[in-house]
């Protein structure tokens, strides 16, 4: 049995896990360097941080409320923690919701900054499956290896959206070379629903809420629930 080397627990390789689809979804997303803050202005960088984790809780509540109960995260920073994170906290309150973490190869968090360790350590000891979908626990990213471990992310995004019906998403247009895009293309490719927002939606919510974050909270809690559109 394979192991994290962030926090020793198991993890099984992708033919180990199996997922009803139908109630799965995935998430993915934008790292928070990605972020471009409201007006550009440094000063509103927390504020625009903040609505975008307020809005992907609003998605997966919407998810939730509409039968999904399984959650894929790809345990990346930014976007993919904050996601299970709140996926973890939902958890609590219910016990049907399930998260899978779904590693790209085992040292994918080498270079992550101490503090994303420790909240990806968290995430591993409470998630309810954690899957990697190459076992060799020493293939590390080579970019430039084409047909090797250049594929690890693109494997893992494929196995994200496989094992799910619909996608949760931030993605700011304009993105085409991320993984997320990569995901997103490949989830409109086999039929995926995809529900996504990106930081125009997080900029308009901002104009109309303003900078008050009570205030831009009650603004995301009465948005219609994006699973109910064709």
């Amino acid at each position: 049995m394979l192991s994290s080397l962030v926090s020793s627990m198991p993890v099984y390789s992708a033919d180990q896990v199996s997922t009803d689809p139908k109630r799965t979804i995935c998430i993915s997303g934008h790292r928070e360097k990605s972020i471009t803050p409201y007006h550009g202005d440094p000063v509103f960088r927390n504020i625009t941080v903040q609505s975008v984790k307020l809005m992907l809780a609003r998605y997966i509540d919407m998810a939730a409320e509409r039968g999904y109960d399984t959650f894929i995260s790809g345990l990346a920073t930014g976007t993919d923690l904050w996601a299970a994170e709140y996926i973890l906290q939902k958890k609590k309150l219910n016990s049907s919701i399930k998260l899978i973490g779904a590693m790209p190869y085992l040292r994918h968090a080498d270079l992550f900054p101490s503090s994303e360790r420790k909240a990806l350590a968290d995430i591993e000891r409470e998630a309810d499956f954690l899957v990697t979908v190459d076992p060799d626990p020493d293939i590390v990213y080579n970019k430039a290896d084409k047909k090797g471990s250049g594929q690890l992310y693109r494997n893992r995004n494929y196995y994200m959206v496989d094992r799910s019906s619909a996608v949760i998403a931030f993605f700011n247009s304009g993105s085409s070379f991320s993984g997320t895009s990569q995901t997103l293309s490949y989830a409109y490719r086999t039929g995926r629903k995809i529900c996504s927002f990106g930081l125009e939606d997080i900029f308009s919510l901002i104009d109309r809420a303003g900078t008050d974050l009570r205030s831009i909270s009650r603004e995301i809690a009465f948005l219609e629930n994006v699973f109910d559109k064709e």
